[in-house]
């Protein structure tokens, strides 16, 4: 997946995600390397610097999150199981690119996803990010199927204690890189929140998808 916008430099108080490449928080707006074209492995989806980190922020509503009165902070994520749509993966750890993007996974591990450890730890409050491909020039990819995902769907995150958190889907939207929703994906919040990301939609000249596909869970 390669980012819709040029690399968003760094922040210092936000990072950027690419589409395989994706840019982060400030501008969360290009989504994780989906593209099934020759150069497309190359980009990431990427919050923008610009973004409060995800990690600080209380919800949108200012509900209190199921897993409010948990004392131990959660383990870091280790798997990601999605029964409902077969998927199910080992989760390797994504940070920023020397230009302020997003890591993504390598095109060579299209069937591995990522979690973005600038933003929140599964389970902890805030919005936790895992990124995974849709196609890269290797084929199908991770989140090849996350597209068929329904509202209700059960998304399992295994921590690296062998420790288990459900989260409930809430809703999903295809968005186009141009106008990637960065604050309602990054931004505070105080809900116990996680968001998948991967590229969707149709390509570009270049060979590049032209929208991100978000889908927003919360924990049960």
């Amino acid at each position: 997946m390669s980012p819709a916008h040029p690399p968003v430099r760094r922040s210092r108080t936000r990072p950027a995600v690419a589409c395989l490449a994706l840019v982060v928080p400030a501008a969360l707006v290009a989504l994780t390397g989906c593209s099934a074209a020759p150069d497309a492995a190359s980009a990431a989806v990427a919050p923008s610097p610009t973004s409060p980190p995800a990690t600080s922020a209380p919800t949108a509503a200012g509900t209190p999150s199921p897993g409010a009165s948990r004392t131990a902070p959660p383990a870091p994520p280790a798997r990601v199981t999605i029964p409902s749509v077969g998927i199910s993966s080992a989760l390797m750890r994504l940070g920023l690119n020397a230009d302020g993007t997003v890591e993504v996974p390598p095109a060579d591990q299209g069937m591995t996803a990522g979690w973005y450890t600038g933003a929140s730890v599964p389970g902890a409050a805030g919005a936790a990010v895992i990124i995974g491909h849709n196609d890269t020039r290797y084929g199908r990819a991770v989140f090849h199927d996350l597209r068929k995902i329904h509202q209700g769907a059960d998304i399992i995150v295994t921590n690296t204690r062998g420790q288990t958190e459900h989260f409930t889907v809430t809703g999903k939207e295809s968005v186009s890189k141009k106008s990637f929703p960065t604050q309602q994906v990054y931004g505070p919040t105080s809900l116990h929140a996680l968001r998948l990301i991967t590229c969707d939609g149709d390509f570009d000249a270049n060979g590049h998808p032209v929208n991100n596909l978000i889908v927003f869970a919360t924990l049960d």
